[in-house]
């Protein structure tokens, strides 16, 4: 193992910050672009739309259309998704002995944090976007929903990808431990009660469907502005948290 905090770094001028975002991100993009992972992603993320295509065809409510995205789209596609590439955008370079050729570059470790979410950002947002906004207006449940869904599904995915970046730089099963937040955290320990969903981002992202919809949904209680902020914030400090990381652990 090799103390990264005393590692000398290649010699040469200091990368500024865009270009070790910017050269972060065409590494990540291009690591986190394998034909299995997105096949399989978004095959996944057709249970979305299909599943509003056949609540659709039922003639159901609006009551019923936003449960589904509620708990297909927001609760299982977005951050399933967003974990297996917020996670892998460090954690696969930090597994395979790779993340020492950008930690060794003279430059910052914010910046490939953020290049790193950028990247798994930009292969997450149209496998969930397109399915979890199809899904709402398959459902034929009006205009209401659709833009609650585009909107609720943007804010959840810069949360989730964000966390799940921290989860691949911090964790070195990141898979089980993002699914165990997911599945058992979000998925049953939060809807014991309102002062234990505050952590869950399910329930922030659910608040602003409920907010734009009318529809009422258990434990989706926040204002639309602690809705949006919240997980905004969360983003942020989780960033500078893997920063913080990145900066103090040991690489191989």
């Amino acid at each position: 193992m090799t103390d990264v905090r005393s590692t000398p770094t290649v010699k040469g001028r200091h990368v500024a910050a865009g270009a070790a975002v910017g050269l972060t991100y065409r590494i990540v993009l291009r690591q986190l672009t394998s034909r299995g992972r997105i096949i399989g992603l978004s095959l996944l993320a057709l249970i979305a739309p299909l599943s509003g295509w056949a609540l659709g065809s039922a003639n159901a409510s609006l009551d019923d259309a936003v449960r589904l995205v509620a708990s297909v789209g927001l609760g299982l596609v977005l951050p399933i998704v967003s974990l297996v590439f917020g996670g892998a955008a460090l954690g696969d370079l930090r597994e395979d002995k790779t993340l020492v050729y950008l930690w060794l570059r003279p430059m910052d470790r914010w910046p490939i944090v953020v290049g790193a979410a950028l990247a798994a950002a930009t292969l997450t947002a149209p496998i969930t976007i397109i399915s979890i906004v199809a899904a709402a207006v398959l459902t034929g449940a009006g205009h209401g929903i659709v833009a609650g869904t585009l909107f609720a599904t943007v804010i959840g995915l810069i949360a989730y990808v964000c966390v799940f970046t921290l989860f691949g730089v911090w964790l070195k099963r990141f898979i089980v431990w993002g699914l165990a937040y997911i599945l058992i955290w979000e998925g049953f320990i939060a809807q014991a009660g309102a002062g234990v969903a505050r952590v869950a981002l399910r329930k922030y992202t659910r608040s602003i469907l409920v907010d734009r919809t009318g529809v009422n949904l258990k434990l989706a209680d926040f204002s639309l502005t602690t809705a949006v902020v919240v997980p905004l914030v969360v983003a942020v400090a989780a960033l500078a948290i893997a920063a913080w990381r990145l900066s103090n652990q040991d690489i191989d």
